[in-house]
């Protein structure tokens, strides 16, 4: 049985680019993309969550890639 890998979601429209969820993550896998959003690099996203948790506009989310 295949393990599905979880990935961090940004809800572009609604981020604040604060950059929290940057600083949160221990694989630098966001950035703020030209100062508006943040954006995920889904190859080296593992899925922790810590974003989501820690994003204080609640607009991470993780999904379950298939």
């Amino acid at each position: 049985m295949e393990k599905k890998k979880r990935q961090a979601v940004v809800q572009t429209a609604d981020c604040v680019a604060c950059g929290t969820c940057v600083d949160v993550c221990p694989r630098g896998a966001l950035t703020i993309y030209r100062g508006s959003f943040a954006q995920v690099d889904a190859v080296v996203c593992v899925g922790c969550g810590r974003c989501v948790r820690e994003c204080p506009a609640s607009v991470i989310r993780l999904e379950v890639q298939a």
